[in-house]
C-alpha cells in the first residue's frame, strides 16, 4: 500500500515499529526470542483505517434494542416488543426506512408494542427518530409543535404528530430522554473498539464528537478511555458544529480540541453537517426533488458556509462535510476553494450525488473524497426510496467512484457505522463488484466500479491521510507503526464475486495484537 503499489515477502517488527522488509533482511534478525508468523499464503496489509464512524452510537445499539438485523417492519416491532431495557424508555434504533411506506413508521404501531413506556428509536442512517404516543407527550409535541427549522415532523390528515421526526425534529424528543449514563457510554465505545479491530480496523475518524440526535456529547467518553490506558486504537475526532449557532462557537472548539490531545485520541477536525440524505428528501439538490418543489435541506447558506469554512480553516481546522445531494458537495467545494490556508486535510463525506464538472475539483482543490463504498448497491433504500425521487438521470450520477478516481481525488473509506456494515472487507466488495457480498440483485452502476487494488488504498493509505496519520500508519515501510492486518486469504488472487468472503485472522496495533481470529 505504499506509492507504487509494490509487495513484498516478509516483515520484521520490533519495538513496535517496522524495522524490515524482505526476507532478504527479515531473515537475519529472527533469533530464538523471535515470533514469527507465517502466513502461508495469506495477505498481511497495513491496518485499516475508518474515515467516517460512530463507535460508540454503534456500541450504544448494541446494548440497546438492536433493530439493525430486523428483516422487515413486523421484525422491528418483534424486537422492540421483546426489549425490556430498563423499564423507563425504550432507546435504541437501527430501523431501515425502506421497511415502512414513505419510509416514516407511526407512532400507533409503536404503541402496540411499547404501551404506556415511552420510545425513541433512531432510523439506521441517523437522520430520522421513531417515536411513540407517549415520549410525543412526555416532550410536549403537539399538532401546534411547529417544525424546527432543520428538519420535520411526519403529520397525519388532522395535522398530529404522525411518529415519524426527521433531523432537527428529532431533538424535539431528545430533550426529554433520561440523563446519560458515562458507564454505559464507556462501555458503548469498548465495544465498538472491539468491533472495529475485529474487522481490521487499527485507527479511525469518529465523524460527530458532540450531542447529536439524543447522543450525548462524547468528548470526555474518549479521554476516559485515553487516559486510562484502554483506548488501543487510534482515533481522529471530528468536533461537532452546532447548526443552531453561529461563529462565536469557533473559540469553544479551539478549547475542546486542546482538551482532547492525548496518547491515541485527537480532535484537529470539525464536522459540518451541509444537509441530509436522499431517502428522506433531506439531502440538498440543485434541483428539486421530482413532483415536488423542495431541494432537500441546506443547514448551512452558501455564505454562511464560506464564512464558517474560512474560521475553521484560519484556526487550522481541517473540515469533515457530511455532503451527500449535489448542491451540499458544490458548496463544500466552493467554500473550501475561498479558504485560507494550506496541508488541512479537508474531505466531504458521503458524495451521494456530484455534478459532472464538480468531479476534478477535489483533486484540484486538494479535497479527499470520502466514500462510503457499502452504499453503492440496489438496496431497497435505492430502489424503493432514492431512485424514485431523483430520477433517471440524476440517479445515474450517485457514488462515481471510478470517476473520482480516475480524475485523481484523493479517496478515502470510511464505513458510517453503525449507519451500514462494520467490514472494510464488506465495502471492498461492493466497490469492486457495486453489489454486496452473497447479494441477488444486479450490480448499481458497474461502470462506477473500483479496481480491488483503489478499494484497499481507500482503507488503508488514503483513510490514514484523511485522518491525519499518514506519517505514522498506512503503508508497510520502514519506520511505521507496526499497525498490520492479516487476511485469511489473499484477495488479488480471488475473482471478484468471491472478495467478500475473506475474513481478518489477526489485527494489529503498534505491535501488539488486538484481536485474533
Amino acid at each position: 500500500m505504499d506509492a507504487t503499489g509494490s509487495h513484498t515477502d516478509a516483515l520484521a517488527v520490533r519495538d513496535r515499529r517496522i524495522v524490515a522488509l524482505g526476507s532478504a533482511d527479515v531473515d537475519a534478525l529472527i533469533t530464538d526470542r523471535t515470533e514469527v508468523i507465517q502466513l502461508r499464503g495469506r495477505l498481511l496489509l497495513p491496518g485499516f483505517q475508518d474515515a467516517h464512524a460512530h463507535p460508540v452510537f454503534g456500541g450504544l445499539l448494541r446494548l440497546r434494542c438492536d433493530l439493525m438485523e430486523a428483516a422487515d417492519a413486523a421484525d422491528c416491532l418483534r424486537v422492540i416488543g421483546d426489549h425490556e431495557g430498563d423499564g423507563r424508555w425504550v432507546l435504541g434504533g437501527g430501523w431501515d426506512s425502506a421497511h415502512f411506506p414513505g419510509g416514516a413508521p407511526t407512532a400507533e404501531a409503536l404503541d402496540r408494542v411499547t404501551g404506556s413506556r415511552p420510545a425513541y428509536l433512531v432510523n439506521r442512517d441517523h437522520h430520522s427518530a421513531w417515536v411513540n404516543t407517549a415520549a410525543l407527550r412526555l416532550a410536549g409535541v403537539d399538532a401546534q409543535t411547529p417544525d424546527p427549522p432543520d428538519g420535520w415532523i411526519e403529520r397525519d390528515a388532522r395535522g398530529r404528530p404522525a411518529g415519524t421526526l426527521h433531523e432537527g425534529a428529532a431533538d424535539l424528543v431528545a430533550r426529554a430522554l433520561p440523563a446519560p449514563d458515562p458507564d454505559e457510554y464507556r462501555a458503548a465505545l469498548l465495544e465498538g473498539q472491539r468491533l472495529l479491530h475485529a474487522h481490521g480496523v487499527t485507527g479511525w475518524q469518529d465523524a460527530i464528537v458532540g450531542a447529536y440526535l439524543g447522543h450525548a456529547d462524547i468528548l470526555d467518553t474518549y479521554r476516559t478511555l485515553d487516559r486510562t490506558g484502554l483506548l488501543s486504537g487510534r482515533v481522529q475526532g471530528a468536533l461537532w458544529w452546532d447548526r443552531r449557532r453561529g461563529p462565536e462557537q469557533v473559540p469553544d472548539l479551539v478549547e475542546r480540541r486542546e482538551l482532547a490531545r492525548g496518547a491515541r485520541f485527537r480532535a484537529d477536525h470539525v464536522k459540518l453537517m451541509i444537509d441530509g440524505v436522499c431517502e428522506n428528501r433531506t439531502a440538498s439538490m440543485v434541483r428539486p426533488y421530482l413532483g415536488e418543489r423542495r431541494n432537500g435541506l441546506s443547514h448551512l447558506s452558501a455564505p454562511e458556509l464560506r464564512e464558517v469554512v474560512g474560521r475553521l480553516a484560519a484556526e487550522g481546522f481541517s473540515v469533515h462535510f457530511h455532503a451527500v445531494g449535489d448542491r451540499a458537495v458544490r458548496d463544500a467545494l466552493d467554500a473550501v476553494a475561498a479558504a485560507p490556508g494550506s496541508g488541512l486535510r479537508h474531505q466531504i463525506a458521503h458524495v451521494q450525488v456530484i455534478r459532472t464538472e464538480d468531479v476534478a475539483r477535489f483533486r484540484e482543490l486538494g479535497v479527499t473524497a470520502n466514500v462510503q463504498e457499502a452504499w453503492a448497491i440496489n438496496d431497497g433504500a435505492m430502489t424503493e426510496l432514492t431512485i424514485p425521487r431523483l430520477g433517471t438521470e440524476r440517479a445515474a450520477r450517485q457514488y462515481p467512484f471510478r470517476s473520482l478516481h480516475e480524475a485523481g481525488a484523493p479517496l478515502a473509506a470510511g464505513s458510517d457505522w453503525p449507519v451500514s456494515d462494520i467490514a472494510p472487507l464488506a465495502a471492498v466488495h461492493a466497490a469492486v463488484n457495486r453489489c454486496e457480498p452473497g447479494g441477488e440483485a444486479d450490480p448499481f452502476l458497474p461502470e462506477q466500479s473500483l479496481e480491488l487494488g483503489a478499494a484497499l488504498t481507500a482503507h488503508t493509505r488514503g483513510s490514514a491521510r484523511a485522518n491525519g496519520f499518514a506519517a505514522e500508519t498506512g503503508s508497510l515501510e520502514p519506520g511505521k507503526a507496526a499497525d498490520l492486518v492479516v487476511l485469511d486469504r489473499d484477495p488479488f488472487s480471488l475473482p471478484g464475486p468471491e472478495i467478500g468472503r475473506t475474513r481478518v485472522d489477526l489485527t494489529i496495533v503498534d505491535g501488539a495484537v488486538v484481536h485474533r481470529r
